[in-house]
């Protein structure tokens, strides 16, 4: 039985790597960073993508169709201008399907025959196209060039899309801009601040003349406002005041400031480029609300609002290691939201603080928030190195971790209603994932609490019930599940979940074999990476991302690092790009934020193994692929510093440096697999 399902898995795997050499690409990677689609015989096709500024967030509906014309719908959200009743998803929304070059005449005609020629994106989309028109009885092709640049503002409510015409033909042309402003008004009652004004206007109008090689720039706004804000201050003021060239340069400053921080560097460049984008979606998707600064998720519905998994568990550790400011904010803030409600009741606190932070959803109970918060701040603390910061935390991480202990079953296992998936499929009284991040929370608690000085007692105290939980987790989830030496997600459970891997991301190996043979099984893995449950149809990148960090920080490293290429290859170049997506069906693949995060981890985490162990200090078991010489991370910032890792391959051996200044804080050559201490 062994050797047949032995047969299978490798049959499969060869499969699944074989793969990742014959799709074929839609979009390839240019020298700038940027990813560029070239417009051939690849279509009709059509995708979907968001970016975000702190007052707004678009996602573009675009695509080509069969006769290379473009077409665009925008879906604006407005996360501070909340509708009524004041839930999680009722942000304002507002769609713009309107094709603007088809407004502007040349010599009297409506351009013909667009010829999408390239879309580029590095942040900002970019649309190289050609027309046609009539001259003398006779269409004249590639007679006009459009640029268009689409992007939103990092700060205002705005969104912006550039316009560049130029005059390509060998004659004179005459071009009319129409005055054209649309204008929606929402009712009084409808919003929680009252009546809210949606417009859209172009920054130019009138007829202008361009001799050959001229060209004509204009753009479009799209805005969302209070209409008492309109009565104080006309939007014509507003828009009179916009400075185009600004506000690009402000959203390429931002780009190029997460580029330039947490550099992946390996001999892998879709690996290299996937992370640079993960970090841009990672880091832009933070809103200025009247609650303080909130990563939200997006998705056109989750925003100006944080979660225990997304904001607490998934993304706030990652920031730190970026070093951008705002997002080191955006989780102390968060934190201080859930820290709002503690209670010496040991209630649940909430598993979302929404609407700005002026109320809360706890719609499927206790979901293990309590273990994800409790996780999800000492790692942050940890990496974040600032002392006063960590005290702050402190004892919401106490709370945290007494409410789980007593949230104990018989079985020495976390009870709770729901997980992350809020009953979307079965997680039983108490399932593995909650476990296993309380398990992880107790020592990173112990580590943390080293450093703040806290009582030797407390700390081994919470010591000891990480090893009883342990144990726990081995006696109560440990189980031959279809055949696998793996886990059991709850009691009862003998179908085959991806959750599974939880266990290898926080460091528990006991199983480690079989969860990776069940996770890379074709009863699990896909094109688009792991099924939530065998059988389905149905998955969510966050279990995915989950699993192949732990699959390479547990030493199974050339099997997770062919899954992990064919997983980035297909996200970042393929059908629907360039980042990790929620889940399918649901959400039709929306690309939330936090699952970058996510994604970036893999590499902080798994690869380079970095493990907190205080303010300033932290674990490194580095995971050189064999086909690789060398890879390093520069320009870390955790741990209130800024440092470089390098490694590479000195014969059995690897050279591992960390750098400072320039200057080797540690430098050694180590055992692969060996793990070592670095003070910074």
């Amino acid at each position: 039985m062994n050797l047949k399902r032995n047969l299978l898995l490798l049959s499969f795997a060869l499969t699944a790597l074989s793969a990742v050499a014959q799709t074929e690409d839609r979009w390839a990677i240019q020298n700038d960073g940027s990813i560029r689609w070239n417009i051939n015989q690849n279509i009709p096709h059509d995708d979907h993508l968001e970016m975000s500024g702190q007052q707004l967030s678009v996602v573009l509906r675009y695509g080509v169709d069969a006769q290379k014309r473009f077409h665009l719908n925008r879906s604006l959200v407005f996360p501070m201008l909340r509708m009524e009743p004041n839930k999680t998803q009722n942000n304002l929304k507002q769609r713009f399907d309107v094709n603007i070059p088809a407004l502007v005449t040349v010599d009297d005609q409506t351009l013909l025959n667009e010829q999408v020629e390239d879309i580029t994106f590095n942040g900002i989309m970019r649309v190289e196209s050609s027309f046609g028109y009539i001259h003398r009885r006779a269409e004249l092709k590639n007679a006009v060039r459009l640029t268009r640049l689409l992007y939103p503002s990092t700060e205002a409510a705005h969104y912006y899309e550039e316009y560049i015409f130029k005059n390509n033909s060998a004659n004179r042309i005459t071009l009319r801009i129409p005055q054209w402003r649309v204008i929606y008004t929402t009712p009084q009652e409808a919003g929680v601040y009252g009546a809210y004004h949606i417009e859209a206007n172009l920054s130019k109008s009138g007829t202008f003349v361009l001799e050959p090689g001229e060209t004509l720039e204009f753009h479009a706004i799209f805005c969302g406002r209070k209409s008492a804000d309109v009565q104080s201050i006309p939007n014509e003021a507003v828009f009179s005041s916009v400075n185009i060239r600004s506000e690009r340069a402000a959203r390429e400053a931002l780009i190029r400031q997460w580029w330039e921080n947490l550099v992946l560097d390996t001999p892998d460049p879709v690996l290299n480029r996937m992370f640079a984008f993960a970090k841009l979606r990672g880091a832009e998707s933070i809103y200025l609300t009247k609650g303080g600064l909130m990563h939200g998720p997006g998705g056109e519905a989750y925003y100006a609002a944080v979660w225990a998994n997304d904001q607490a568990e998934y993304i706030n550790p990652f920031f730190p290691f970026l070093g951008y400011d705002t997002g080191n904010r955006s989780a102390l803030n968060s934190f201080r939201h859930f820290a709002r409600y503690m209670n010496p009741e040991y209630k649940p606190i909430p598993s979302s603080i929404i609407s700005e932070g002026v109320s809360f959803w706890h719609g499927a109970k206790d979901r293990g928030d309590g273990a994800m918060i409790a996780y999800g701040a000492a790692r942050y603390a940890l990496a974040h190195g600032d002392k006063e910061e960590a005290r702050e935390l402190w004892p919401l991480i106490e709370w945290c971790l007494e409410y789980c202990k007593r949230k104990l079953t018989s079985a020495g296992v976390v009870a709770s209603n729901s997980d992350e998936l809020e009953n979307r499929f079965p997680a039983g009284d108490a399932n593995l994932c909650t476990s296993t991040l309380y398990y992880d929370a107790l020592r990173s608690a112990v580590m943390l609490g080293r450093d703040l000085g806290v009582a030797s007692k407390q700390l081994n105290a919470y010591r000891e019930q990480a090893r009883d939980l342990e144990q726990a987790i081995e006696a109560h989830f440990g189980y031959e599940i279809e055949g696998f030496h793996s886990y059991r997600y709850y009691e009862g459970n003998d179908i085959l979940r991806s959750w599974i891997c939880m266990p290898l991301v926080m460091g528990i190996y006991t199983r480690t074999q079989g969860t990776i043979d069940a996770l890379f099984s074709p009863r699990l893995w896909t094109n688009d990476g792991l099924l939530t449950q065998a059988g389905t149809e149905t998955f969510w990148d966050r279990s995915t991302l989950y699993a192949l960090r732990g699959t390479i920080a547990a030493g199974e490293v050339e099997r997770g690092m062919g899954f992990l290429k064919k997983y980035s290859q297909r996200r970042l170049l393929g059908d629907h790009v360039p980042y990790a997506i929620e889940a399918w069906p649901e959400g039709n693949q929306r690309h939330l934020s936090a699952e970058s995060g996510l994604y970036c981890r893999i590499y902080t985490e798994g690869l380079f193994g970095i493990r907190p162990t205080g303010l300033r200090s932290f674990e490194l078991t580095p995971r050189l692929p064999q086909e690789w010489e060398y890879m390093n991370l520069n320009r870390v910032r955790a741990f209130n510093s800024e440092f470089d890792i390098r490694v590479s391959r000195a014969g059995k051996k690897l050279q591992v440096e960390v750098l400072k200044g320039g200057k080797a804080v540690l430098k050694k050559s180590i055992m692969e697999g060996a793990t070592v201490k670095v003070d910074i």
